[in-house]
């Protein structure tokens, strides 16, 4: 049975698309596989239904040795042919994302070097056993001998127990920048920061916790019925809704061809890229902005969602497939936790002329998937409401990246007695590409607009709003205002609701900082994405990477910038909509040793999609509100 043209690849498919490139001589001992994905085929042929698509796999190709090659490739699993190899120069198009075998490598490579074993000496640690290294993502800063080289950025930190929180004891004041494919170090980097944090961080350790309290009672959601939606070939049905499931390496959950009551509102919907800029300037610190998406590949480091913990109630769970380096399929084992949530009040009415009282409970569809890079754990939580409105929720949980503490202020937080945490961003770019009521669509920025006295408005009471159409790619990278209660409507260039207007879905922005990195910054050329809350561009099907297909190392302008330079009408036309938001962390003591969970995202809202509150034919619960267990006190 052929799969449809978006279904995810499959185990085997993973398992051909290998065979493919091997049997074309791109594979030796020396190739590593990153960004195995579905290259998914042109919009307009899925939706026109095109019979027979080819079914398409891209994959970058990592050539380790001297020098490093590397190359984009894809394979075409009907024909069992390489339909593309494009070469890529590291010095100006970057690398690849880390390898695992990077980050064993790096350990080796420090610990046999001398002068990084003095300066962890001078920190009063001679026992390396009890060293754990990070080598990390090294972004761009002008070293001359970096450039078309892989290099990482090693900082260190002690556990000394096993069960002990190596976070909580940075080896801080010392950073080693290596040469991973020439095994060496390039150079040792020291401050005088040279104490090591004493205070354990185990929030495990009955010591550091103090008694437990009692717990709280239990809460028990049950459906006894079982669940209102169905699944079926990754395709979820669900009170009017439809929509397939996807997932890759990269990106992780994607959603594909969301529809309400058959209408189109988003053909695909994916977390694109997301970075965390750190804040601190200081020479250990300084360079630290991590890609997740492109540089760690995040959707390959998905959690096993467990029941009771992870998701509560009546859980459907999906494995995922993913690409190790070798080309190789790996099975995320309940990756994507697929749920219905009681969500409060969704109508209420007590009619005094009628004497009716009317109440809806209102329940969302859940879809999420939670991952863990390094130190910071992200969830992912897409929202389906009765309604029809669309929410993303990002939460991110985890340790915040430690520092030692230098007794400066401005840029670093105290956590623990010699313990600080680097101010820092984690911004978030959603890539939408919406299809309203078709592929023809338009963008308008509303603002909220005072309006002065006049003949028109002797009172002064009015006040209206302003709609700017954004008509142009260069016209349509635009900030939130939450002043303004700026919004962006995506409108139908076709529909129209029965008041004559085009019919409508609204981004509502939550409206925090956008990057806050200097202009001139190395950080805001490579992640320029996140400078602005709203790009537009016309619908591409390569372009869907915010900050460019290979970020590690590449010194900047890619991605959104490349893509816009074009400057294309967007009024009207094919639109995919890039919204970059984020959480702007500035550490809490609260937040140590691990951080309750912070949010981020946006709602898309039908504006003028239906001709009514699209609810009105929700039954009242079956089991009518009544009285029961009152408590009178």
């Amino acid at each position: 049975m052929t799969p449809h043209p978006l279904a995810r690849l499959s185990a085997a498919e993973i398992d051909a698309a290998h065979d493919i490139a091997a049997a074309a001589g791109l594979v030796t001992d020396a190739t590593r596989f990153s960004y195995v994905m579905l290259r998914e085929p042109d919009k307009s042929e899925v939706l026109a239904g095109t019979a027979d698509l080819p079914r398409e796999v891209s994959m970058l190709l990592t050539e380790l040795g001297s020098p490093v090659r590397v190359r984009s490739v894809v394979v075409d699993l009907r024909s069992s042919t390489v339909s593309e190899v494009d070469e890529l120069d590291p010095r100006i198009d970057g690398f690849g994302p880390t390898l695992d075998e990077d980050f064993v490598l790096g350990d080796e490579i420090v610990k046999a070097d001398a002068d990084w074993v003095a300066a962890i000496a001078r920190r009063g640690i001679t026992d390396l056993d009890t060293v754990r290294t990070v080598p990390l993502s090294a972004g761009v800063f002008g070293y001359g001998d970096e450039v078309g080289r892989r290099v990482y950025r090693v900082l260190a930190f002690q556990q000394r127990y096993p069960t002990d929180s190596a976070w909580a004891h940075p080896i801080d004041g010392v950073v080693a920048h290596i040469d991973i494919d020439a095994a060496r170090v390039l150079r040792v980097i020291e401050t005088p920061v040279v104490h090591v944090p004493e205070e354990t961080g185990d929030y495990l350790d009955p010591q550091y916790t103090g008694p437990l309290r009692d717990a709280p009672k239990p809460i028990s959601i049950t459906q006894p019925e079982g669940v209102s939606f169905t699944l079926e070939d990754d395709v979820l049905h669900w009170q009017n809704w439809s929509l397939r499931i996807g997932y890759n390496g990269r990106e992780g959950l994607t959603l594909h061809q969301v529809r309400f009551a058959g209408r189109d509102i988003l053909y695909r919907g994916a977390i694109s890229e997301m970075v965390v800029n750190y804040g601190d300037p200081s020479p250990t610190h300084a360079w630290q902005n991590y890609f997740d998406v492109s540089e760690y590949q995040f959707g390959r480091l998905a959690n096993a969602l467990e029941l009771g913990c992870d998701c509560v109630g009546e859980i459907t769970y999906l494995d995922a497939v993913v690409a190790d380096d070798f080309g190789a399929p790996r099975i995320l084992p309940n990756a994507i936790c697929i749920h219905e949530e009681d969500a409060g009040v969704l109508w209420k009415h007590r009619d005094d002329f009628s004497g009716s009282a009317e109440t809806r409970r209102n329940r969302r569809l859940v879809i999420s998937f939670f991952v863990t890079v390094g130190n910071y754990d992200y969830g992912f939580y897409w929202y389906l409401g009765l309604d029809g409105s669309i929410r993303l929720e990002c939460k991110a949980t985890g340790i915040v990246f430690p520092s030692g503490d230098s007794g400066e202020r401005d840029f670093t937080t105290p956590l623990a007695p010699g313990l600080g945490a680097p101010v820092h961003q984690h911004m978030f770019c959603a890539r939408l590409d919406m299809t309203v009521d078709g592929v023809r669509n338009a963008v308008d920025e509303i603002d909220v607009q005072r309006v002065p006295i006049s003949a028109d408005n002797p009172w002064g009471n009015a006040f209206t709003r302003r709609a700017t159409r954004l008509r142009r790619e260069s016209e349509a990278m635009r900030d939130a205002a939450g002043h303004l209660g700026r919004v962006w409507r995506v409108s139908s260039a076709e529909a129209l609701n029965r008041a004559g207007e085009p019919t409508a879905y609204v981004l509502h922005p939550e409206g925090q900082p956008t990057l806050l990195s200097a202009d001139a910054s190395s950080t805001r050329k490579r992640a320029a994405f996140a400078a602005h809350n709203l790009w537009v561009t016309r619908y591409e099907r390569d372009e869907l990477w915010a900050a460019g297909y290979t970020v590690n190392q590449h010194p900047g302008g890619n991605g959104l910038p490349r893509y816009t330079a074009a400057d294309r009408d967007i009024d009207g036309h094919d639109i995919v909509l890039w919204h970059s938001f984020g959480l702007t962390h500035f550490p809490r003591i609260e937040d140590w040793p691990i951080m309750p969970v912070d949010t981020a995202g946006f709602v898309l809202k039908p504006h003028g999609f239906f001709d009514r509150n699209p609810t009105v034919d929700l039954p009242a619960e079956s089991a009518a509100c009544h009285p029961a267990h009152q408590h009178h006190h």
